[in-house]
This record gives C-alpha cells, structure tokens and sequence, in this order.
C-alpha cells in the first residue's frame, strides 16, 4: 500500500501533551492518527461523541422546544407575530 503524509496545525502544547500519551500507550502520534482515520472510515462517523456547551442543546431548552412542537402539532399552540429583530454584523 502507497503511503502519503500530510501536515497538521495544533496548539504547541496539546502536541506535547498527545504525544506524551502516545508514549505511554506504546505508539507513535502517526500510529494514533491513522487509527483514528481507520476507525472513522469503517464506522462512517467520527468515532467518539462530539459535544459543545451551547445552551441551545440544553436539556432545559430541548424540554421547551419538544413541548413547543407538541403544543404545534395538538393545536394548542398559542403562535403570535413579532417585528424582525435586526442584528448588525460585527
């Protein structure tokens, strides 16, 4: 099988940092990355979850949200009009 390489940009101390662990674990970075690509092409997916602290995925939100859909599709929702808010780009 041909290999190729490619370059990586991180933070100075996150290699550091990843290539200590590798260490520990008895692999290379490279060794790492390519089990890394491997998992994600037979999976499909990226191979761990992805999470953010955005509170628009909040559990209290998503709450809201799923009663608001509820509440639209019973036809019990009480819908209204609202001027557009405009927001000026920064």
């Amino acid at each position: 099988m041909a290999q190729t390489s490619f370059s990586i940009r991180m933070d100075e101390d996150l290699k550091k940092q990843f290539s200590i662990l590798c260490d520990s674990i008895g692999m290379n970075m490279t060794t790492a990355f390519c089990i890394f690509a491997k998992k994600a092409v037979s999976e499909q997916r990226i191979p761990f979850e992805l999470t953010a602290n955005d509170p628009f995925y909040s559990d209290a939100n998503m709450r809201h949200l799923e009663k608001v859909i509820a509440d639209i599709e019973n036809g019990t929702a009480k819908l209204t009009e609202h001027d557009l808010i405009e927001v000026d780009d920064e």
